[in-house]
């Protein structure tokens, strides 16, 4: 056979090669004026000022340096989430200090002593501060090594004491922030529900973080609530057994001790991901290894956190989940035994990590992700609100816990647009948001599911099933 032969076949599988990844590289493109135009048009009395009173022909000339303008500003959240959540891992922190945890009571107010809280809460700086400096910690605790990076980024510099001192200031006025802004969002949510009308707390509570920054913020028990609503929606038929092929979850999440619930003692890890295919499995709703989950985020850490784990597992590698659970948070039963059995359809149990001392009362469960399970994971960079994948999706469902809460109603009708782009008709949103339904709009609530938690006060999610209206026949 001809030597040209083989090296025109050669130059075949080089372009083969090649152009695979490009292939399969999704294509994420700014939402345009026509496609945001309903919407506009719809909110024209809650429009933001600079899109007020214009002409189609000057909102069209202005609208691509607008949506790229508003899209950074969204990504900038990214760096004031972080600031929360080095105040979270302050207060929550087990791996850098042997001070206790401060309790929800001691943050609330209902403390015994503010003489004794401001000693822990001036303990624990010390204490984190310490870690901070020290080479060691900061290169064996990747969460160390994150809040290293920031505070460098912020200006504060740790090799001389007036840099601590300015560290330790700023520790501060973070924490007296933070603690401010909770009782603002306490206040808010009481005034709602002084109103006597649970349906208006809730659209309350669905935007109550439109002016924080976004947070990596993740735990199980939203899980649970969507398996008991995609439990229900099979029974009534709304979804068939092996019918789900395609998901997706917007905000997958990244587990760093962002909460009173949240732990630092175990490596960094996301959840949401695999605890949806481990339910559409047990349900029967997909079959076994035949759904395929993209992860739609705009945090460049948790991407990386994907793609990486989706790497290891190309090579074979597995995922662990850890699942510490407190005793004291007092879950109901069905909670209960959702942590006792999850991660019994994509892997197998392994070994926890040992909680430290101050932690010893905690139940450990560890689950073994199995790496085919990993690799139908996809991460993908995408601004929910300003962005949209250039190509037709088609998912059939797609997941959205505690993120749109971080929109006002003029965003979050603006991704609930893009968010029915990416569904097929007839697929559905389930989210524990109440979001506006706006005429022009494919997407409808079709009813909720509540799924209480524990005995705790307003420990429980709303689940809103929204459709993108089926095709005509």
């Amino acid at each position: 056979m001809p030597r040209s032969f083989f090296l025109c076949l050669i130059s075949l599988t080089l372009i083969v090669v090649i152009a695979e990844p490009q292939r399969l590289k999704p294509q994420v493109q700014f939402l345009t004026y026509e496609e945001a135009r309903p919407t506009l048009q719809s909110l024209d009395e809650i429009l933001p000022a600079e899109l007020k009173g214009k002409s189609a022909e000057e909102g069209a000339r202005g609208w691509p340096e607008w949506v790229k303008a508003q899209d950074a500003a969204v990504r900038a959240r990214l760096r004031r989430g972080d600031e929360d959540t080095m105040i979270n891992f302050l207060l929550f922190g087990a791996s850098f200090t042997k001070q206790p945890r401060v309790t929800a009571q001691e943050l609330t107010g209902r403390r015994q002593s503010q003489e004794a809280f401001n000693q822990l809460i001036n303990a624990r700086i010390d204490d984190l501060i310490r870690a901070l400096t020290a080479p060691k910690a900061v290169a064996i605790n990747e969460r160390l090594g994150f809040l290293r990076k920031l505070v460098a980024q912020q200006g504060h510099q740790l090799d001389d004491p007036k840099g601590r001192a300015k560290l330790r200031e700023y520790l501060l006025a973070g924490l007296q922030r933070a603690l401010g802004e909770q009782e603002s969002y306490a206040q808010t949510l009481a005034a709602a529900r002084s109103q006597g009308n649970p349906g208006e707390e809730f659209i309350e509570r669905s935007k109550l973080y439109r002016t924080r920054g976004l947070s990596l913020d993740t735990a199980l028990a939203p899980n649970f609530a969507i398996e008991e609503s995609l439990k229900a929606m099979k029974s009534r038929g709304l979804i068939q057994a092996g019918s789900v092929r395609k998901v997706a979850v917007i905000g997958p999440g990244l587990d760093f001790t962002d909460k009173a619930a949240g732990y630092d003692f175990y490596p960094e890890q996301t959840i949401q991901p695999f605890a949806l295919i481990d339910s559409l499995e047990r349900l029967g709703l997909a079959k076994a290894g035949e759904s395929q989950l993209v992860a739609f985020d705009l945090s460049p850490r948790a991407l990386d956190h994907l793609a990486r784990a989706r790497g290891r597992a190309q090579r074979g590698l597995a995922y662990v989940v850890q699942l510490p659970h407190d005793p004291q948070a007092k879950w109901r039963p069905e909670l209960f035994r959702y942590w006792e059995t999850f991660g019994d359809q994509i892997g197998k149990p392994a070994a926890p990590v040992g909680a430290p001392a101050g932690l010893s009362e905690l139940k450990l469960r560890a689950v073994r992700v199995a790496p085919a399970v990993v690799a139908r994971v996809r991460p993908v960079d995408l601004n929910i609100v300003y962005q949209r994948m250039a190509e037709r999706q088609n998912f059939d469902l797609i997941i959205a816990t505690n993120i749109l809460v971080y929109y006002d109603v003029f965003e979050q009708s603006l991704a609930m647009a893009n968010i029915e782009s990416l569904l097929r008709p007839g697929g559905f949103l389930l989210s524990n948001n109440a979001l506006l339904e706006l005429p022009v709009s494919g997407m409808k609530s079709i009813d909720y599911l509540t799924v209480v938690y524990s005995d705790r006060p307003d420990d429980g999610d709303h689940i809103v099933w929204y459709q993108r209206a089926p095709a005509r026949q």
